[in-house]
């Protein structure tokens, strides 16, 4: 049997059949690169994902799905003087149960002989291009749930409801790069989440790299006037640009941006299909929907017995986690229609 080094970002467990003393000093020699490896990966997972920290998460532990609840609004009544207070009645709820998809994997066989003759880090670069594969697929699967959010009523529809479901600003056919039209987009989506009494912290937009250069190219423009209390935006390095009506902004190459059609795969346990030919941008507030994870982002590799038979290593970067929609009131898509 295989010897296998696990680490979920610094933890190392050797779960070998094989005798201890057949591997113990190949295990050594590379616990420390594997630390080093695992770190690298977590590094560049954690500054490629752009979703992450602005969805609902937590960790699924001793099952394949988590239960999300949310309540409705309550109403407030005058007291009568001398009746007693037994409570007006539960407030209406919701719950959505989000499963976990198919384990998520990166991986890639380092020849010993080609890490000997090149010039430059072979594992670092590996470590550090399966981080980047990770977080692509974690936020491809995020951005297009809000989309799907923002595209849905409400689950709550009793009284003294219904909820506001999610919202959609058509910005018009071809404007998807258009300053003005981007910046009237931020505005409306505050009103309307302000309008829905959705809390100002935790207030994301995510744009295409040519949408935030678009607007950053206009910060000296009456469109994002620097008179008026806006000091982001600098033309000289393209950066600098966090907030427009109060939203976070950043930027991402992972949004299903004017994607058309996409469907299915098998692996996924949770819906992520629709049509995106519109796309053109999310604004959305923190519960507009919300992630599990069984597994973060977590390295494996082969032990002695296999390098030796291979003369090289296979390096498995893995991930276990689904995403589904929560409270679409929350979410607001950008439509280029």
């Amino acid at each position: 049997m295989a010897s296998t080094l696990v680490s979920s970002i610094g933890t190392i467990n050797n779960t070998s059949s094989t005798p201890l003393a057949l591997t113990t000093a190949y295990d050594t020699k590379y616990a420390t690169y594997l630390k080093l490896f695992s770190g690298e990966l977590f590094k560049a997972y954690e500054s490629a994902t752009v979703a992450k920290g602005t969805v609902q998460n937590r960790q699924l532990k001793n099952g394949k799905s988590l239960q999300f609840i949310f309540t409705g609004r309550m109403t407030a009544d005058y007291h009568v003087p001398g009746e007693p207070i037994l409570g007006s009645g539960d407030p209406p709820v919701a719950e959505k149960t989000i499963v976990c998809d198919d384990l998520l994997i990166s991986s890639a066989f380092v020849y010993d002989l080609d890490e000997t003759l090149a010039h430059y880090s072979l594992r670092s670069e590996i470590s550090k291009k399966i981080g980047h594969a990770l977080a692509e697929a974690y936020d491809k699967k995020i951005f297009r749930t809000i989309a799907l959010s923002a595209r849905s009523a409400h689950p709550i529809t009793a009284s003294p409801g219904p909820e506001p479901g999610g919202s959609v600003i058509k910005i018009g056919s071809g404007n998807q790069y258009d300053a003005q039209k981007l910046v009237d987009a931020f505005f409306e989506a505050a009103a309307v989440l302000d309008e829905k009494n959705l809390p100002k912290q935790g207030r994301t937009a995510v744009l295409a790299p040519r949408q935030y250069y678009a607007l950053v190219s206009q910060v000296d423009s009456n469109i994002l006037n620097r008179d008026y209390g806006n000091t982001q935006g600098n033309l000289n390095s393209g950066q600098g640009l966090y907030q427009i009506a109060g939203i976070d902004l950043k930027l991402s190459n992972n949004l299903p941006f004017l994607a058309g059609n996409i469907a299915a795969v098998n692996g996924e346990n949770n819906d992520y299909a629709d049509d995106f030919s519109n796309h053109a941008g999310l604004i959305y507030q923190k519960d507009a929907a919300g992630v599990v994870e069984a597994i973060g982002p977590q390295v494996q590799t082969t032990g002695a017995d296999i390098k030796t038979m291979y003369q090289g290593d296979l390096i498995v970067g893995r991930l276990a986690m689904g995403a589904g929609t929560l409270n679409p009131a929350a979410a607001i898509e950008i439509q280029a229609a």
